[in-house]
């Protein structure tokens, strides 16, 4: 398979599902919702590792074949297209594999105020009141915006574990083969965005129709029990609201934008310079 991988990663409700809509647009790529090759992928992984059955006899050439593999299996119905983004949460968590796997890879995190993930999070809850998500195991962790919040927030749980592999790409050795797209700024500014993503992965540039996107995924989002999670506005437009949040939660998790200054990183961020994207 000549397709090259790139990978989309980052934190949830960032913009992942509308970066995956806009790169389907160019018939030469191929691009979706989160897929379940970083979940086989950790699965095989712990099939090789100390402590398997198997994993004194399956040697490091092995172990590259079958993860290699993997990707070429899944993605061989798009063996048509130039490169195939694979979104998970997981990849910047694993770095070192991947540009081992695949030398020159980039990962485009998609990043945006932890405040307002979590804002939006807890609003598509709101929206489902007769539905307990799978997002929280018991009434302890949905009882209130608080102790949801603080559910979502530790380290193995869907924000924190996201947070936590971005903050560990963004320090990391591996930082210059990672692109950082704030959220807000790919709503206020999506075509100086893309340019920019284009760039990155040294592609020429298509042209976006960024008023008729069409993305939807209303099976998966029905059986995690939060409609409309995956499902993407046809035209991009910035929407100013207030926060649902109390106030010291929004300013709790507001503090966490640790991507707002690269000092010790090497990562490339696109965020707002003298009123441009630089």
């Amino acid at each position: 398979m000549n397709t090259k991988f790139h990978f989309i990663s980052g934190l949830p409700r960032s913009g992942s599902t509308l970066l995956s809509a806009l790169l389907l647009q160019n018939q030469r790529f191929h691009a979706g919702m989160t897929s379940p090759v970083g979940a086989l992928f950790s699965s095989m992984l712990n099939q090789f590792s100390a402590g398997s059955e198997f994993g004194p006899v399956i040697d490091q050439s092995t172990r590259r074949r079958l993860l290699h593999g993997l990707f070429d299996t899944y993605y061989a119905e798009q063996a048509d297209k130039e490169i195939v983004f694979d979104t998970n949460r997981l990849w910047c968590a694993k770095l070192p594999a991947l540009l081992d796997l695949f030398p020159g890879t980039k990962v485009i995190a998609c990043v945006r105020n932890v405040a307002w993930v979590m804002d939006s999070i807890e609003r598509l809850y709101r929206a489902n009141p007769y539905e307990n998500t799978k997002l929280f195991n018991d009434d302890n962790e949905r009882n209130t915006v608080y102790s949801r919040v603080e559910t979502l927030a530790q380290r193995n749980r869907l924000v924190g574990y996201a947070w936590s592999g971005l903050k560990e790409a963004f320090y990391g050795e591996h930082a210059q083969s990672v692109l950082l797209v704030d959220y807000e700024l790919l709503v206020q500014a999506p075509d100086k965005c893309m340019r920019l993503v284009y760039d990155f992965i040294n592609q020429p540039w298509f042209e976006h129709d960024f008023s008729n996107i069409h993305y939807d995924a209303p099976e998966f989002d029905q059986a995690l029990g939060l409609s409309g999670l995956h499902k993407v506005r046809p035209k991009i437009e910035k929407i100013n609201r207030r926060t649902i949040l109390p106030p010291d939660l929004f300013e709790q998790y507001s503090a966490l934008s640790f991507w707002q200054s690269s000092n010790g990183s090497a990562a490339n961020v696109i965020r707002p310079k003298n009123s441009a994207i630089a």
